[in-house]
């Protein structure tokens, strides 16, 4: 890592540190997150494939070179001592080899599938920002109400004690707010773990603690998808999918595998060339240098390999099924997928405007049993169940907020159209925290 992605990376987490919306979270997990690292680093090797596929179509060339002593005793020629020096070239030029085109064409699929799980990354790395940012939001608002639900305890508590004080109310009253009171506190407790849990799962992502965060405001209003038909959305899935682009291209290479092993029967053809020169053969009091030049062409036809490439083939047209198999689970995956995102959004949109109507009516249920306390047709626990109606709703409708826009971005996550832009979309509803 050089030090100018470490001033970027720095950048980054000094931003979030400070105020952050989803498109600075978003950005500073780009430069940190490893699961997003590791992806890069894989479509990187995945594209070492295809020149690691070309060269096997390309000239081999190759060089060798020898200085060898000899000590020899020959009833020949007496007791001889001498050196062996040799230097050769040789160049080779596939002219058919049909293995070779094979995996050239091979090389090529799985630069699609690379592609393909970059791509999914991506998108994999916009909603897990997106998922944590929004759960650290939902802990920050459960916490928020359940404080904000002490205060109205509290409030009830001692007006309690001063209506059994004076005589206009029973003790049980007084206890029963007391007993709301003690079990907020427990509330309190495991919200404040919760929120601590939350900001660690960001963290894990952007890798720094997260500061303030961006809130959802209250401008959002929840759309129907558009395109407003589940099957339109479906057919975008199964066209830009990147998971099925990938098991589509790993269904093609399963194919090319048949033909590659079935070329173990053919024969092959190469142009070769070879140039040596040996000096210093020294024979008694004779020296012989050879230089040699040749070119030609080199045929080869495997004739019987023990049965290896019937059961290479046989092994490779049962992987074709796994792959063929594989490809359907994936598209059924994903049709799923695409339909539970659409219903999210339909029904989350529902849900969000019917909640909204209900935190009304909460409200107005509240108001409506504070003055009847005040009048004396009602208690201090029908207010305090008022006001539990109340914190409630407005905790179900932050949820349902939440996971409408999740399942928006999961919906175009599915069709393969989830982008930074969408994070941005959702920034307009964000306002800084207070």
């Amino acid at each position: 890592m050089n030090r100018y992605t470490l001033l970027f990376i720095g950048a980054g987490f000094s931003h979030l540190a400070a105020a952050a919306n989803l498109t600075d979270t978003f950005h500073a997990a780009q430069a940190s997150d490893p699961a997003y690292a590791s992806a890069q680093a894989s479509y990187r090797a995945g594209l070492e494939k295809l020149p690691q596929a070309r060269a096997g179509l390309l000239p081999q060339i190759s060089a060798s070179a020898s200085a060898i002593h000899n000590d020899t005793d020959s009833s020949a020629f007496g007791k001889l001592d001498y050196t062996t020096k040799n230097a050769a070239i040789q160049v080779l030029q596939p002219i058919y080899r049909k293995q070779s085109y094979t995996l050239y064409a091979q090389a090529q699929q799985q630069i699609s599938v690379a592609e393909a799980q970059l791509s999914s990354a991506d998108q994999d790395l916009v909603l897990r920002v997106a998922q944590a940012y929004f759960d650290v939001l939902q802990s920050q608002d459960a916490l928020r109400f359940i404080q904000a639900q002490q205060a109205a305890i509290a409030e009830q508590l001692a007006q309690a004690k001063r209506s059994f004080e004076v005589g206009s109310a029973t003790i049980t009253d007084s206890n029963e707010a007391q007993a709301r009171a003690d079990l907020s506190n427990a509330q309190e407790i495991a919200a404040l773990n919760d929120l601590d849990l939350k900001r660690r799962a960001l963290n894990r992502i952007v890798g720094s603690t997260p500061g303030t965060l961006a809130v959802l405001g209250n401008t959002l209003q929840p759309v129907a998808p558009s395109p407003a038909s589940l099957d339109a959305w479906i057919a975008r899935a199964e066209a830009g999918s990147p998971q099925l682009k990938a098991q589509r291209a790993a269904f093609n290479i399963a194919q090319l595998e048949i033909e590659r092993n079935r070329a173990g029967h053919y024969p092959t053809l190469d142009a070769v060339a070879s140039y040596s020169d040996a000096r210093d053969q020294n024979f008694g009091n004779f020296q012989v240098n050879n230089k040699t030049t040749q070119i030609g062409l080199q045929f080869n036809l495997p004739l019987y390999q023990g049965g290896l490439v019937n059961s290479r083939v046989r092994e490779a047209v049962a992987n074709q099924d796994k792959a063929r198999a594989d490809l359907e689970d994936t598209r059924r995956q994903i049709d799923l997928t695409t339909s539970q995102a659409y219903l999210g959004v339909t029904s989350g949109a529902a849900q969000v405007k019917a909640l909204e109507q209900a935190l009304v009516s909460s409200q107005t249920s509240l108001n409506s049993s504070k003055l009847g306390l005040e009048v004396g047709v009602r208690t201090t626990l029908d207010v305090l169940n008022a006001q539990q109606q109340l914190y409630a709703t407005q905790r179900d409708l932050a949820a349902a907020r939440y996971a409408y826009l999740l399942s928006g971005l999961r919906l175009k996550a599915a069709a393969g159209s989830l982008t930074e832009t969408d994070l941005a979309e959702v920034d307009r509803y964000l306002i800084p925290a207070k």
